[in-house]
């Protein structure tokens, strides 16, 4: 059984109006203005109301800036921020999905290179508040997978740091590639943020799916047009299958990426792979391989959702020496994953534990980092601390502890 999201973007999206809907399904607001403290600290206040949009109810996510300075920043400056945070690993790598996202629009649409960019609108205190916001609520909710359905973009004209400009905008319409888009209204109706919130999150655009329905919340715009509410819907459901075991896990739409590579300095190699990691991928390797002539090489894979599939081709093409990709459709299937933190001699120890459908734990891993620094803290052997942990995650699941952690890779 996993807990299913789905996003109803019919009628435009936007960071604030996700976090609403998030909230009124119900994320908790002072758990979710914690996270985000642990980004912005002392800088931001987020305030929930119930407003009225076309005659229907929906929530309404103000953030209130606590401080006057909102420089533009750098994406680096922004992605460090985020790392360095106190955050849970499902947040964090949501939320730098988002902003990697929103970093590479960004780069292909001014012509500069991504750690060059300087974000203006998402770049302020509010708008990482909002992508942070919505990565820490899918967190607590619970979500293991996450789709969503078309995206109304909008029509007409917008005013920008830019200047006037049309809607979309570029970065917008950048964002929105390989997506199902429709205009349905005037004016802007997904922003860059909303946009790539959508794509960092949802691994496939479709109709709602057939689910069990747990919730659903309404997250409100800032305009009301008449005739038309203003709202991101978001609809939570329990996907359920039969049987037992490799049988009961549903089959995820997957694509590989791969090419052949021969003359690539093997140093840059690592460099490549996170990068790749980093802006989406669910996974990336190499496997050695000859080609003609006798020559030593390798083909280089990697997994991704078809949202990501545009912007990792061309981190194949620009960080690599290939001349060309090769694509193919595949079938994951994938045991639900979450985290947990036992204790070790007095040190914390993340471990990442899948779990069937009926909720029986298959696997329990500790994190090797978090093992090392616990093996060096207490001078132990890290063999010891990779046995303990195992045996205090499985005296958890015993006692039916429960999972403190998701995530959607």
């Amino acid at each position: 059984m996993t807990s299913h999201l789905w996003i109803d973007a019919s009628a435009g999206v936007a960071g604030d109006m996700l976090l609403g809907a998030l909230v009124d399904a119900g994320a908790p607001l002072d758990a979710v203005q914690a996270t985000v403290d642990a980004v912005l600290p002392d800088t931001v206040r987020l305030t929930r109301t119930d407003v009225v949009r076309a005659g229907l109810r929906a929530c309404k996510v103000d953030v209130e800036v606590l401080v006057d300075d909102q420089p533009h920043r750098r994406w680096s400056d922004i992605r460090g921020m985020i790392a360095h945070a106190a955050l849970p690993d499902p947040v964090r790598d949501r939320a730098l999905r988002a902003f990697t996202l929103l970093a590479q629009a960004e780069a292909r649409v001014h012509g500069v290179d991504v750690d060059d960019v300087h974000f203006h609108e998402v770049g302020s205190w509010d708008s990482i508040a909002d992508i942070v916001g919505v990565a820490s609520g899918v967190h607590l909710l619970g979500v293991t997978t996450t789709s969503a359905g078309p995206v109304a973009l909008g029509s007409g004209t917008a005013r920008t740091a830019h200047g006037l400009m049309s809607v979309p905008a570029p970065a917008t319409l950048e964002l929105a590639k390989g997506w199902q888009v429709t205009s349905t209204g005037d004016g802007e109706l997904a922003t860059p943020t909303g946009m790539a919130l959508v794509r960092a999150l949802a691994t496939s655009c479709e109709a709602m799916p057939p689910v069990r329905i747990t919730g659903s919340g309404s997250g409100a715009g800032t305009k009301d047009f008449p005739g038309r509410a203003n709202v991101v819907r978001v609809i939570l459901g329990e996907q359920v299958t039969g049987g037992s075991g490799a049988d009961s896990v549903a089959a995820e739409a997957m694509w590989v990426l791969e090419a052949n590579i021969d003359d690539l300095d093997p140093r840059l190699w690592p460099g490549v792979l996170a990068s790749l990691l980093e802006a989406g991928a669910a996974d990336a390797w190499l496997t050695p391989i000859v080609m003609k002539k006798g020559r030593p090489a390798h083909t280089l894979s990697v997994l991704c959702t078809d949202a990501n599939r545009t912007p990792l081709r061309e981190i194949v093409l620009t960080h690599t020496t290939s001349l060309g990709v090769r694509e193919h459709s595949v079938e994951r299937h994938a045991l639900g994953r979450s985290w947990r933190t036992v204790t070790v001699r007095g040190h914390a120890v993340r471990i990442k534990v899948s779990t069937d459908f009926d909720g029986t734990v298959v696997h329990a891993t500790p994190e090797f980092e978090d093992v090392r620094a616990a093996a060096a803290a207490a001078g132990i052997p890290e063999r010891v601390v990779l046995t303990e942990a195992v045996g205090a995650a499985q005296a958890d699941e015993s006692s039916g502890a429960a999972s403190t952690g998701d995530t959607n890779d």
